[in-house]
């Protein structure tokens, strides 16, 4: 399994960016994703995850109704849509899964900085 995450960038407050996440080895419709983030000086975060069978959605409450996680099957990739963002969301952007976890198997990560 791996996932290549893209798509960051530097963007001025109250604009959008739309992360990617490529993956290999497996397949995004049968997986359990999560996109996390680590701000600096602070530990990893989750903060969109999406089930694979059921599409069951959840967001951490700093990204409900500005992030938005979805997938496109024929692409093998999660995306993950961010408007209206704040200096707060400037981090690096990685995504996983379980099993990937498990495995200490990480992404190199997008990074992402917000900034007038």
């Amino acid at each position: 399994e791996q996932v290549t995450e893209s798509g960051g960038g530097l963007v001025q407050p109250g604009g959008s960016l739309r992360l990617a996440c490529q993956a290999s080895g497996f397949t995004v419709r049968n997986a359990f994703m999560t996109w996390y983030r680590v701000v600096p000086g602070e530990e990893r975060e989750w903060v969109a995850r999406m089930s694979g069978d059921t599409d069951t959605i959840r967001y951490k409450d700093f990204a409900k109704n500005r992030f938005t996680i979805y997938r496109d099957n024929d692409k093998n990739i999660v995306y993950l849509q961010m408007n209206n963002l704040k200096p707060e969301d400037t981090a690096v952007y990685y995504c996983n899964t379980p099993e990937g976890i498990v495995e200490g198997n990480w992404g190199q990560g997008t990074q992402v900085v917000v900034s007038a």
